[in-house]
């Protein structure tokens, strides 16, 4: 058992002088600190663009999302024309497909949008209901929301891999240490209740912690999102209370009761304050009765 640790200890020790050793390399042979600066940060929009270009053809992909041709659904088209013009952007491309849930999602940007409907939201909502679910798409596509946050998340993965790789020769080495030590003391299942063991994961977990906080950021800057999106689609159709009905229509199929529809999924909320802070969309709840509040004509309450 003393063999042994002394090897992990061998090891370990060795792996964290080499990753030291071509992190102390790299660092000498940088070149200039904004420079790098500049390519880090360019990389990351890059690959985060990239990304967001396979992801939407990869989504549109998965949900077998079919072209709805203008001859099909004129009315629909003309209210998708009219809102295109107010919101300065280009007629989205409109799109059904049978969703597991009864759902609406945008992807692309203002000049290349395009909008994906459940069939199912054609028998659930009134035209006026489904043009507030439109205005909604169309006002993520106004703001580019969904590439802003894939480009949130590429970021997020630059930030916790920077940071990992630094800590990586001081992870290393406090993980031979504590478990080389935990062998020759005879206890190799026991490793991380000694000092060093705790010191090691206390640095990992201060890893996990930032990953979490950046994750709860970019969440929160979601549901903001989510938030302005019914503000912008009650603005341009003048009728929040249609969009105010569509919401409580969608959400009331969640009910398994009500049998006309499969569940519905409209609002990553989850039970419990951490399911909550987690969620991408804020409670419907909530987006009802800003809505409302806007019809009484008071200001909807701030964004939280």
């Amino acid at each position: 058992m003393a063999g042994v640790g002394l090897s992990l200890l061998v090891g370990y020790g060795l792996a964290a002088w080499l990753v030291y050793s071509l992190l102390v390399w790299f660092w000498e042979s940088r070149p200039p600190l904004w420079t790098t600066v500049v390519i880090v940060g360019v990389t990351t929009l890059v690959v985060g663009y990239l990304s967001y270009q396979y992801g939407t053809s990869q989504l549109l992909a998965s949900v077998d999302a079919a072209d709805l041709p203008r001859e099909r659904a004129p009315e629909l088209y003309r209210r998708a024309d009219r809102l295109a013009a107010e919101m300065r952007i280009e007629t989205p491309r409109l799109l059904v497909a049978d969703m597991a849930v009864p759902n609406a999602l945008a992807l692309g940007s203002p000049a290349d949008g395009a909008v994906v409907l459940d069939r199912s939201l054609f028998r659930l909502l009134s035209p006026s209901e489904l043009e507030g679910i439109l205005a909604h798409e169309c006002a993520h596509l106004e703001s580019r929301d969904s590439l802003v946050q894939t480009l949130a998340y590429s970021g997020l993965r630059t930030v916790v891999g920077i940071v990992t790789v630094l800590l990586s020769p001081a992870l290393l080495f406090l993980t031979g240490l504590a478990r080389g030590v935990a062998w020759i003391r005879g206890r190799p299942t026991r490793w991380a209740e000694g000092t060093v063991g705790q010191f090691r994961l206390l640095i990992g977990n201060g890893v996990v912690v930032l990953l979490f906080v950046l994750t709860l950021v970019i969440r929160a800057h979601s549901r903001r999102r989510e938030l302005a999106a019914d503000d912008r689609a009650a603005s341009v159709t003048g009728d929040p209370l249609a969009l105010a009905r569509a919401l409580a229509k969608i959400d009331r199929v969640r009910d398994p009761n009500w049998s006309l529809l499969s569940p519905l999924y409209t609002r990553g909320d989850e039970d419990g304050t951490l399911g909550r802070v987690l969620s991408t969309h804020p409670a419907v709840d909530e987006r009802i009765e800003r809505l409302r509040g806007r019809a009484r004509g008071t200001e909807p309450r701030r964004i939280r």
